[in-house]
């Protein structure tokens, strides 16, 4: 196993990614700490999963943008582990409209989640991981940072906005010993995506930019996440991976 006694955090581990990286992790001898924000069910059945496999798991209610609430739930997975080594940044939300109707509400939240929430667990972690000289920090940002979407401008300033702090805290932390990398996914099946008004259509756009003419699934980049947690990604850092089937290009 490439993490046997290691203990990881992956925020919105319930759903989605989230989920699916938690598992992974475990398979691979991680012990997890997931944060969920309202799917506190799914929650714990993934805990429940994890637990089976002879791995230490624990839940914790968390709204990511509050610095306050990643500190708890970084000292609770301190209390219950021991010590950390893997940081997964993936909680995220969309909420999207052209620019021109766009409120402040919706700027503001979508980056205070999805950016902000970043640099909370980041900063909690980071200094743990600075004594040890060792650690995993891998960021979820989307191609669509890259890229840029319609319609989505708060979204693709938040997740360029991750690629820029995932490059620069690489820098930073590299005389440490900790690696700090990002995964960039396409279009992925998730409830998110299940439950969007206008699914159908989304999936056929995608499709038409996917050279593998596949949607991603979580796995997909789940796998990459393990890999990049791992001790075999051990001289790859400040490193934007698109994980998006040919969508980008």
């Amino acid at each position: 196993m490439l993490l046997r006694g290691k203990n990881a955090i992956v925020t919105g581990g319930s759903q989605g990614i989230g989920t699916s990286t938690s598992l992974e992790l475990a398979r691979e001898g991680a012990n997890i700490c997931l944060t969920y924000r309202k799917h506190e069910e799914e929650a714990f059945k993934i805990t429940d999963k994890i637990e089976k496999m002879g791995r230490k798991a624990i839940a914790l209610q968390c709204d990511t943008s509050s610095f306050i609430e990643a500190e708890q739930v970084v000292k609770t997975a301190v209390d219950a582990f021991g010590s950390l080594d893997i940081l997964v940044n993936n909680a995220g939300m969309n909420w999207d409209g052209v620019f021109w109707k766009m409120t402040e509400e919706q700027w503001d939240r979508v980056l205070e989640v999805n950016l902000k929430g970043y640099f909370n667990f980041t900063r909690q972690i980071v200094p743990l991981l600075k004594a040890q000289k060792s650690g995993k920090i891998v960021n979820v940002t989307s191609i669509n940072g890259l890229r840029g979407k319609f319609g989505q401008t708060n979204y693709s300033a938040s997740k360029a906005g991750i690629i820029g702090f995932t490059k620069a805290l690489a820098k930073e932390m590299g005389a440490f010993g900790i690696n700090v990398n990002a995964v960039a996914p396409g279009l992925i099946e998730t409830a998110m995506l299940r439950e969007a008004e206008a699914r159908d259509k989304i999936i056929e756009l995608a499709l038409d930019e996917i050279v593998l003419k596949r949607v991603g699934q979580p796995e997909d980049l789940a796998h990459v996440i393990v890999f990049l947690a791992s001790q075999k990604a051990r001289h790859i850092t400040g490193e934007v991976i698109k994980v998006d089937g040919g969508q980008y290009i």
